[in-house]
């Protein structure tokens, strides 16, 4: 299993929908006008949305990979998937936070497959070797099949006080989880902690949370439920429209009163004891969303950017670390 994909009924949920405000006056400078960065090719010749695509096709299938984007981006998605034959592209008609966003896809696969596991994958971070990283997802998967009442995430060991980040607090390892690597339940999250608390945190082995994660989809409908009850039944209204006449209406019709709700805060930092989390080891991983992430990432691998240098506020000079490099 860890070679190919992965069968049985696991699906891909990539997220999309962001704007990239904070990387907004790169891209500007860089092509004259906006897009969202996961739209942009920062390096090589694949955005980072078809990095991500990719990613899901090796993991599940495209036949098992629903894509979720805003409705104002669907000319830009639907060019970069000219050659990707995803199973669904859903569009959000407004962009209702990161909660809306997950469980808008999550609808659609337990109405296609009630029994799935799926695991999300967000489209604006950066990973590599990208192989390494897709064991771990898969052995995450195992993970959430065998410990079936938990989410599992990955998270990743921190070089430094990064307060934009969600922070993982582990607890003790699950004896039962079966992954070959540690697993470990999770005493509390942080969402963009002070100094001092994240201080605390990584002298205490805190883990930068990346957002994917993998889980039985009943067992996160459920924990939605729980969190986020008036988003939850507008989606459970939205789920018995699906395939019939009425489907595009209701879509509508919900996101005009959508509560805007985080996943992180509402859900993860309420209910920590329903997540595990492994450590996703010896891969290089960078949430994109600042201009100075992009250009470290691209120095710590040592490739130049598709973009003019000019466009950084800061000079741009590769400095290679070698693979054997912790984080690398």
């Amino acid at each position: 299993m860890m070679d190919g994909t992965v069968d049985r009924n696991v699906w891909s949920i990539v997220l999309a929908g962001g704007e990239g405000e904070r990387v907004k006056p790169l891209v500007q400078r860089w092509l004259g006008r906006h897009r969202p960065k996961q739209y942009c090719t920062f390096v090589g010749t694949r955005s980072m949305f078809q990095h991500t695509v990719d990613r899901a096709a090796v993991v599940t299938g495209l036949d098992k990979t629903v894509v979720v984007a805003g409705r104002a981006h669907e000319p830009e998605v639907r060019a970069q998937l000219i050659d990707r034959s995803v199973e669904k592209v859903l569009w959000q008609p407004t962009n209702s936070d990161t909660a809306a966003g997950i469980f808008l896809p999550l609808t659609y696969v337990r109405a296609y497959d009630p029994e799935a596991t799926v695991v999300l994958f967000p489209s604006d971070h950066f990973v590599y070797p990208e192989a390494r990283f897709l064991n771990h997802v898969r052995r995450a998967i195992e993970v959430a099949e065998r410990c079936s009442d938990r989410l599992v995430l990955l998270g990743v060991r921190p070089d430094r006080l990064e307060l934009e980040y969600g922070w993982i607090e582990p607890e003790s390892e699950l004896t039962d989880a079966g992954s070959g690597k540690p697993t470990r339940s999770v005493r509390a999250f942080l969402e963009k902690p002070d100094p001092v608390r994240a201080d605390e945190a990584m002298r205490n082995g805190a883990l930068w949370n990346t957002l994917v994660l993998a889980a039985r989809a009943d067992v996160l409908w459920e924990l939605g439920r729980r969190c986020f009850w008036e988003l939850l039944i507008r989606f459970e209204r939205l789920g018995e429209e699906i395939g019939g006449p009425r489907e595009a209406e209701v879509l509508e019709q919900i996101y005009a009163d959508m509560p805007k709700e985080n996943f992180s805060v509402g859900l993860l930092q309420r209910r920590p004891h329903a997540v595990a989390v492994m450590e996703l080891e010896d891969v290089l991983w960078s949430d994109w969303g600042k201009p100075e992430r992009i250009a470290e990432t691209l120095r710590r691998i040592n490739k130049q950017p598709t973009f003019p240098v000019h466009c950084l506020d800061r000079p741009f000079a590769p400095r290679p670390l070698p693979l054997s490099a912790p984080g690398v």
